[in-house]
């Protein structure tokens, strides 16, 4: 069955590049979700006055691959103990959120929380916002499939591809 499940952990070419390359996951696309304003730019959300978060939809097969093990993989690819921002990355529009799309997903992503708080992170607070999906707003073309296209960047080697390394180590 597929599920969907959405992430806010910072710059969202770094989320959608981690996603896009764990197996189970059937689809990661890169938009805004968590604000007031309909159909943000990018432009506007980089403002930080629209409320939005930059998140990527993750579909799953949740028969290949489970939610705990795509919350493990997010809370280890970002620092959820950063308040509304991640690195150089610095705003509301780059917190650590989780947005679920079910009541048993979100019950859940909190059991989650609470033992990652007492272990991996016990001496930080885990700042992830958790809440229900409401618009996604799919972001402009230049953004999908962003490190696959442009991995020659410098902003791609230095931030981005750190992160994929992390994962291959994590799975």
């Amino acid at each position: 069955m597929v599920s969907k499940i959405y992430f806010a952990g910072g710059c969202f070419w770094c989320t959608e590049a981690i996603f896009t390359r764990v197996e189970g996951v059937e689809k990661v696309l890169p938009g805004y979700i968590g604000g007031h304003l309909k159909n943000p730019s990018y432009k506007e959300v980089c403002s930080g006055r629209t409320g939005h978060a930059e998140a990527v939809l993750v579909e799953f097969n949740d028969k290949i691959i489970s939610l705990e093990k795509l919350l493990l993989i997010f809370f280890q690819i970002h620092d959820p103990t950063q308040l509304n921002r991640q690195g150089n990355d610095i705003g509301t529009q780059y917190r650590s959120a989780i947005f679920y799309t079910n009541q048993k997903h979100k019950e859940f992503i909190e059991i989650i929380i609470n033992k990652l708080s007492k272990s991996i992170f016990n001496k930080k607070n885990i700042v992830t916002i958790v809440e229900l999906a409401k618009d996604f707003y799919i972001a402009e073309k230049e953004h999908l499939n962003y490190f696959n296209l442009n991995s020659n960047k410098p902003y791609c080697q230095l931030v981005i591809s750190p992160k994929i390394q992390k994962l291959k180590e994590i799975i």
